[in-house]
């Protein structure tokens, strides 16, 4: 297994760098990221993590204008540098690895583009449809890990994955504003965030259109489920891409107390259609203890992911996040979360009445027990 990720990683040829990279007179410039993230533990402790890396913490976001102080994260993420990545094609990638307190690790790549549109219209197909970024990203994080386990607490033997792809344009010919990037290359974009080659139909060009967003005349956000493309400046695409990076988070996190609860309700259920006798009744205390439990810490759990990053008073960014949210799915997994919450409050409260019915009737039996030994010991004694 090492040998074959080790010849994964030869450096080939640098003439099979891609070709838009040489292009001098490129219509556009910027770069593509890729964001591979897995949810590897219940809580990373932060400070643990940087004494064993000795890694910095993350900066806080520079928003578009002034915001106060506390616009910025509850617990920046802890931040480490990565070797380059090198596929097959040739493509030299700049790394690195993030890792927030509430268990999710994100392994981020970028490759510098410059190009034409038709370039980078067949550098994200290729690169969404065909490179396997997981596979790269899963056996770096878990090379990481082995080194940060004192950090980890409860880790999960198994981890659910989430990737994402961000095309950002810092640079175009003609320096067009959103509204003209949107008019004359409307079709394009689209094209980059479906990660498609082929031309869309004029219905979901217009429904991938309608999910954008801009500040400025001149910046331009346009948020898919699996990519988003960003026409800003450097400065000012770093919230936007540390927000989709939160949002793809959140949704890792939202599937996991989703999957959690499912397999907990199921146990739940099973133990109920064992039957409703007295004995089982009582087998049900055990089960409601546990259930509890976990209500407790999915409750916890979700509040503390929920709360992560603050930008209440940066309402351009609040609203880039919520359409971000939304077109990646974090509100269906949160209210299926809350609803599977819901029935479990529900059910520990079924199962606890059941338990104590099931108590006073075992205590009023005792009672009643009690009660005729007495008269029994009453009427021997009279009997004498």
């Amino acid at each position: 297994m090492a040998r074959e990720l080790e010849n994964a990683l030869i450096v080939p040829d640098t003439s099979m760098q891609i070709e838009a990279e040489t292009s001098a007179q490129a219509a556009l410039h910027g770069s593509v990221l890729v964001l591979i993230q897995f949810d590897v533990c219940e809580e990373i402790r932060l400070d643990r993590l940087r004494e064993i890396f000795s890694a910095r913490t993350l900066e806080q976001p520079s928003f578009k204008h002034p915001a106060p102080g506390y616009v910025r994260y509850q617990r920046p993420p802890v931040v480490e540098p990565l070797e380059p990545l090198i596929l097959e094609s040739g493509e030299h990638l700049q790394g690195q690895i993030k890792y927030y307190d509430y268990g999710v690790l994100s392994v981020v790549f970028e490759l510098p583009f410059s190009g034409d549109w038709d370039t980078i219209i067949r550098l994200g197909s290729r690169w969404v449809w065909e490179v396997d970024f997981e596979r790269h990203a899963a056996r770096i994080a878990r090379q990481r890990l082995e080194r940060a386990a004192p950090a980890l607490v409860k880790p999960y033997a198994n981890w659910l994955s989430e990737d994402y792809f961000i095309f950002h344009l810092r640079e175009i010919a003609g320096s067009p504003s959103a509204a003209e990037l949107v008019s004359t290359e409307g079709a394009r974009i689209a094209q980059i965030v479906r990660g498609e080659t082929a031309q869309l139909s004029d219905g979901e060009r217009n429904e991938i259109l309608q999910s954008r967003i801009s500040y400025y005349p001149n910046d331009l956000a346009v948020i898919g489920w699996n990519a988003a493309f960003l026409y800003d400046s450097e400065i000012g695409a770093e919230t936007a891409i540390q927000l989709l990076e939160y949002a793809n988070s959140q949704l890792l996190e939202f599937r996991h107390y989703d999957e959690l609860l499912t397999r907990e309700l199921e146990g739940v259920y099973a133990s109920l259609d064992k039957g409703t006798g007295m004995l089982a009744r009582w087998r049900l205390a055990r089960a409601a203890t546990k259930l509890h439990t976990v209500f407790l810490d999915v409750t916890e759990l979700t509040e503390h992911a929920d709360n992560a990053i603050k930008f209440l008073s940066d309402m351009f960014s609040a609203r880039l996040y919520k359409l971000a949210a939304a077109k990646v799915g974090v509100p269906d997994y949160k209210n299926l979360v809350t609803q599977k919450l819901q029935t479990a409050e529900e059910l520990y409260r079924f199962m606890v009445e059941q338990f104590n019915q099931s108590r006073a009737f075992a205590l009023e039996l005792m009672v009643v027990i009690i009660l005729i030994i007495e008269l029994l010991f009453l009427f021997r004694g009279h009997g004498m």
